[in-house]
């Protein structure tokens, strides 16, 4: 792992390996670089490029105010700036599929190409709504072990999940202490995404405009509560080249290492190569 300091100061950790196409992977709201731990052993030709957003992991805790999609954005070029790279692929979950899609309306001439990963520009109120429940709060499980048992029941939408998956995405999320878990981001987090989602959603169908001509794609649960089907099949409608699977036994959020998500994520990447 590695810094490099943000135009405002804030020091921002970051990782880079594997040689090729730049993929700059963006991680979900409250998640950090270890999201993208179970898809890098797939992935071949890319130079893979993950941050942990200010207020996330191993970077600095920089207040509510900059937790929001612009400022996450800039820190991104910033990082692009920090390795000397013109243009890169964007791989965005979640929260990071917001970026990439600001990002396309703002500063296009960044980007070879953007994949989304269960998200779009209409996002569902009853997935918000548990986003909500949870966010910047410590869970009531005090170890790692006990919150990994309590998912499958908690987690509903998702089957036939990896042995062992569970509490490895536990162990990347929280911090296990003597007086429970803890959350591996600021709790003012909270405080920035309820302010960002009051009042009437915004319209953001224009930014999934600006990304004509670019290589799209988009991964969805199946069962996920945050991206509708219609919204899906409007994207499809408006870019009836994007390459998109929906994938079985999977919610909010696919891990991207299920096999229709490396299938989508492969032609992606080829159709970004030869841009």
């Amino acid at each position: 792992m590695q810094h490099f300091v943000a135009d405002d100061g804030a020091k921002i950790a970051f990782r880079g390996e594997g040689e090729g196409l730049p993929l700059l992977c963006l991680a979900g709201l409250t998640r950090n670089m270890a999201d993208f731990d179970y898809v890098a052993p797939h992935l071949s030709g890319v130079r893979m490029i993950r941050m942990d957003y200010r207020g996330r992991g191993a970077s600095d805790f920089t207040g509510q105010d900059s937790y929001t999609v612009p400022r996450e954005s800039r820190d991104a070029l910033n990082l692009l700036d920090h390795l000397g790279i013109d243009r890169a692929a964007i791989l965005g979950t979640s929260r990071g599929g917001l970026n990439g899609l600001f990002m396309a309306a703002t500063a296009r001439d960044r980007m070879i190409g953007l994949c989304l990963n269960d998200v779009g520009p209409v996002i569902e109120r009853d997935g918000l709504h548990k986003i909500f429940d949870y966010v910047g709060r410590n869970p009531a499980a005090r170890t790692h072990a006990e919150l990994a048992e309590r998912l499958p029941d908690l987690m509903t939408g998702f089957a036939n999940v990896p042995e062992g998956r569970w509490l490895q995405d536990v162990r990347n999320h929280y911090e296990e202490t003597p007086e429970g878990l803890r959350i591996r981001y600021d709790p003012a987090l909270r405080q920035a995404f309820l302010a960002a989602f009051e009042g009437e959603a915004p319209d953001l169908w224009p930014l999934w405009s600006a990304t004509d001509g670019m290589p799209v794609a988009l991964i969805r649960g199946g069962n996920s509560d945050l991206l509708s089907t219609e919204t899906a099949d409007r994207m499809g409608r408006m870019r009836p080249d994007m390459i998109m699977a929906d994938l079985p036994d999977r919610a909010h959020v696919p891990w991207l290492d299920e096999p229709e998500a490396l299938t989508v994520l492969n032609a992606w990447i080829d159709a970004c190569m030869r841009r």
